[in-house]
């Protein structure tokens, strides 16, 4: 997947100025992407928004799509609008918040299915820093990014963990037959402040 830092840097300022124009709703143009190629491409893209106090960020919502489902001229708005408004674990961003998020965006791999002999050999088909995790199972899923167990220094067994309560479930329900698990790489842009530089993140680099 090519995505150039250029391209990179022009997905989070449409993501940005579509949040803001979605929150604002102040009868100005909707952002609008590029119609050329990688906008027109079917691509897995996350939107990520973090609340920034002093050295501190804090999630304040993401959403997105994991599978390349739509193209990404169209998912990266959506993706936008929900993480500002949509996360049910958060209330929608507010106007006098704006000044003081910074927004991040994902674009993802195709999720691959983990083949394993046995349920305990999937820590070791695991990166952390380099592999984000998606748990299917026949009533629900749950999903992690590449850098979320960077962020918080889980192993490989601690985000199998996570990631199955992510979803509603008990921490080892890794171990059963019915869990399916996938793994997906990201290329990571993001503000570095808010409304500031945006910079190709490394998704094993320590957030800290």
């Amino acid at each position: 997947m090519k995505i150039r830092d250029v391209d990179g840097e022009h997905f989070v300022r449409v993501a940005r100025e579509t949040i803001e124009w979605h929150v604002r709703r102040d009868g100005s143009s909707k952002p609008s992407a590029l119609a050329a190629d990688p906008w027109a491409k079917k691509i897995g893209v996350f939107v990520t928004i973090n609340d920034v106090n002093g050295h501190d960020k804090v999630l304040r919502g993401c959403i997105g799509f994991p599978q390349a489902s739509k193209p990404l001229s169209e998912a990266l708005g959506e993706a936008a609008v929900g993480a500002a408004t949509n996360d049910p674990r958060f209330q929608p961003i507010t106007e006098n918040e704006l000044g003081k998020i910074t927004v991040g965006v994902s674009v993802l791999t195709k999720p691959e299915l983990i083949s394993v002999g046995s349920p305990t050999e999937y820590p070791s088909n695991i990166k952390v820093g380099e592999d984000g995790l998606i748990l299917k199972w026949s009533r629900g899923s749950g999903l992690f990014l590449p850098q979320v167990p960077v962020e918080y220094d889980w192993d490989a067994e601690e985000f199998l963990g996570q990631v199955c309560m992510k979803a509603n479930l008990t921490p080892d329900f890794w171990l059963t037959s019915e869990a399916q698990i996938y793994k997906f790489q990201a290329i990571v842009f993001e503000e570095v402040s808010p409304r500031g530089v945006i910079i190709r993140r490394k998704p094993s680099e320590d957030y800290r």
